[in-house]
């Protein structure tokens, strides 16, 4: 094959590349969602998320959280974060709160989310956000993997950062159902089927060891469900007698089999609809 062959094809290659991501409009928005091939950050006109106030029955990893990000969005050490536990218990309501509670005391920082399934591209991500002149909180939402997933191998380079290490200016937030971020019947699966059974999962469970902080999150009891209601009906200016709202809110719950911040949102946001609030 002559040069000029090689030449056109190297030619036709280097066409075919998608152009990297160009930095965004950092003052355009308070938040940002991270989006592959192409490469782009796209700016969220407003954020989806509940005031920090009004989330109930999770004040300790509350306010771990908020200190963290505090310390983090003044320019000091802090921990990525692994948020796991309970269904619908404000994982990830809480991160955004806390978000909103960083910019509300005049902290500048950034919320960038990225989807599960572009965790290959994180790397592309980290050497854009590495030399982006504001601190951004990078967040994925319900992060999990199965046995045979190995999207878990381009997290440690937000985790560990490789011989670069972390760029200074990121932090990492991520919630999840399960602590160690595999089901346990895949943990054990393969245990009983590898030669080594320790060195099988240790990467993998070990994934979740890296976050330097564990914030655990629980179902709620009655009292707290039904706390939860009643402070989005103080906030909302929804008016309902106290025994009127237990009866519905209960009945509620136990047509869903389940009683989470999730599930007393949903049943606030159908009372809100009955007595003709806007939310």
């Amino acid at each position: 094959m002559s040069d000029a062959t090689l030449t056109r094809i190297a030619e036709a290659l280097e066409r075919l590349r998608p152009a990297p991501a160009q930095p965004p409009d950092w003052a355009a928005a308070e938040a940002f969602v991270w989006h592959a091939d192409p490469d782009r950050l796209a700016p969220v006109a407003q954020v989806n998320r509940v005031d920090l106030p009004l989330l109930l029955g999770i004040d300790r990893a509350r306010d771990t959280l908020l200190e963290n990000t505090l310390q983090f969005a003044r320019g000091l050490p802090a921990n990525n974060a692994l948020l796991w536990g309970a269904r619908g218990m404000g994982k990830s309501s809480l991160v955004k709160a806390v978000h909103a509670e960083v910019l509300a005391q005049n902290l500048p920082a950034k919320l960038v989310e990225v989807q599960r399934e572009d965790l290959p591209s994180i790397g592309r991500l980290l050497s854009l956000l590495r030399v982006a002149p504001v601190r951004v909180l990078l967040f994925c939402d319900d992060l999990s993997f199965s046995h045979d997933d190995q999207h878990y191998k381009s997290l440690k380079a937000v985790l560990d950062g490789g011989i670069e290490g972390r760029p200074e200016n990121v932090i990492f937030y991520a919630t999840s159902n399960r602590r160690h971020l595999m089901p346990r019947d895949m943990i054990e699966n393969e245990r009983s089927s590898a030669i080594n059974p320790s060195e099988a999962v240790e990467e993998k469970v070990s994934l979740s060891d890296r976050f330097g902080l564990w914030l655990g999150f629980h179902p709620c009891s009655q009292d707290e469900y039904l706390a939860m209601i009643q402070g989005y009906c103080a906030a909302y200016g929804v008016k309902i007698d106290a025994d009127t709202l237990r009866a519905e809110a209960i009945e509620w719950q136990a047509t869903r089999g389940a009683r989470s911040g999730r599930v007393a949102w949903q049943y606030f946001t159908d009372l809100a609809g009955r007595r003709g609030v806007k939310l």
